[in-house]
């Protein structure tokens, strides 16, 4: 039944029957992110600069994961799609296998790396104390995030994305209501956002582990006698590595702008607590367009396996105007009240000087950032996320770091401290531009080789 939902509804219909629950939870997900902020501001500024500043290093775990979990989704999606349970149920038994293979490593990198990565970005020992506080237990914790996302994917990749919504929530309320205990209650400080964010993953994962056992009878999980498939490993990276890279930029990014930040703007430290800021809003903008690509990718990869280019045209031409739209919403949002978004976080008069401004303008680059999002789904479902790899290295590396740092320089020189902003809707009209010309390709290479009725696995 769930295939023929993904073969046969109207695909405008299947995009938000889809999508929405990936969306609602994606929300509550991006609304306890927000929430821990917001904790951790009343410990002190200096807390949510240590947080903001360990955003990098957890977003590269987040990275691999929800990575991985795309080469997952793909191929189990044209698995299923093709009608082969076997390679479906060997695809997830591997993507299991992975999730635990990454926890392990993250926790290593983050045991031997954690005081390097946050002394190199300042001298404030205090603000590094409380950095390391936080890594070390988000990643050494890293277990429940893993087994959360991949038992989730299984879901989605068989047209359940309503129940993956219920593993989000859950995972999100129980941080929330542990924020305030850890934190004040027990007097955790930031240790104590980092030990409630841990435990909300696990709640999280064992819902999905549970829901994917009793409602899931499409993959079949039996890990007797189980040996790591190495070549379908490397087709689960040969799909999710480039989205990995892609996601994994996007850290270099933030680490690279901190750096700008702390060094050439006026204001420091409070700069990159800006920039640290305005990521927890912009998720309550850029998840539900995340969101919207999941559900897309496995309609995708479906109608990929199937054989219908019909629809798959058709999922990605809805897909890329809906996405504008929302983000058009954010745009619209950033600019009327940038102030009271700050203030939620308990923000100074410094920190509003220098904020406002850099919300501003940074959300006029939204608009762009969706076209590309939605077109990154259609690369990823037929297995050419090295293009979505492509225009995120020059937006956000070729682009928008030198770019930034130019602008930082001559805004430091003449006192206009604002000019670094604008590098964020420069770079993305110049990924408009790569991004417009791999997709003609793919569609040239991909899309019209697609004849209706022949599989493609």
């Amino acid at each position: 039944m769930q295939q023929n939902k993904l073969g046969a509804m109207p695909i405008q219909k299947l995009i938000w029957n889809m999508s929405l629950p990936i969306i609602a939870s994606m929300l509550v997900q991006a609304l306890y992110n927000i929430v821990d902020s917001i904790f951790v501001s009343w410990v002190s500024e200096q807390a949510l600069t240590a947080v903001s500043l360990a955003f990098p290093a957890q977003q590269l775990m987040i990275s691999l994961s929800a990575g991985t979990a795309v080469g997952i989704n793909a191929l189990l999606g044209r698995a299923l799609g093709a009608g082969k349970q076997d390679r479906a149920n060997e695809v997830a038994r591997n993507g299991l296998f992975l999730a635990v293979a990454s926890s392990v490593v993250c926790c290593v990198l983050a045991l031997l790396f954690s005081n390097l990565f946050f002394s190199s970005q300042t001298t404030v020992q205090s603000i590094i104390d409380q950095g390391n506080d936080y890594l070390l237990i988000v990643c050494c914790g890293s277990l429940g995030l893993f087994l959360q996302v991949t038992f989730e994917r299984l879901l989605q990749s068989t047209g359940r994305s309503i129940l993956s919504m219920f593993t989000q929530g859950t995972g999100a309320i129980v941080n929330i209501i542990l924020d305030p205990i850890c934190i004040f209650v027990l007097d955790m400080g930031v240790a104590g956002a980092a030990l409630a964010t841990i435990i909300g993953q696990f709640c999280g994962a064992g819902l999905a582990i549970y829901l994917n056992h009793k409602k899931n009878p499409e993959i079949h999980l039996n890990f007797r006698g189980f040996r790591p498939n190495w070549r379908l490993i490397g087709s689960i990276y040969a799909i999710g590595l480039p989205s990995v890279l892609m996601m994994a930029i996007g850290s270099v990014m933030v680490f690279l702008m901190n750096k700008i930040l702390i060094s050439l703007h006026e204001a420091k430290e409070t700069a990159a607590t800006v920039f640290g800021a305005y990521f927890k809003l912009n998720s309550l903008i850029f998840m539900p367009v995340f969101g919207l690509n999941n559900g897309v990718v496995a309609i995708l990869a479906y109608n990929y396996g199937a054989g219908n280019r019909r629809r798959m045209v058709s999922a990605i031409k809805f897909s890329t105007l809906y996405a504008t739209c929302i983000m058009c919403i954010g745009t619209i949002l950033f600019h009327a009240i940038p102030d009271v978004l700050l203030k939620i976080f308990n923000a100074s008069d410094t920190m509003l000087k220098v904020g406002v401004p850099a919300l501003r303008i940074i959300s006029l680059s939204f608009p762009a950032a969706a076209i590309c999002i939605a077109i990154s789904g259609a690369f990823q479902a037929v297995g050419k996320s090295i293009y979505s790899l492509v225009v995120s290295v020059i937006r956000q590396l070729v682009f928008l770091v030198p770019i930034a740092l130019v602008l930082a320089y001559i805004g430091r020189d003449t006192g206009s401290h604002n000019l670094v902003w604008w590098a964020f809707p420069i770079a993305e009209l110049s990924s408009i531009i790569v991004t417009a010309v791999c997709f003609r390709r793919m569609k040239r290479t991909v899309l019209s080789q697609v004849p209706d009725g022949a599989p493609h696995i």
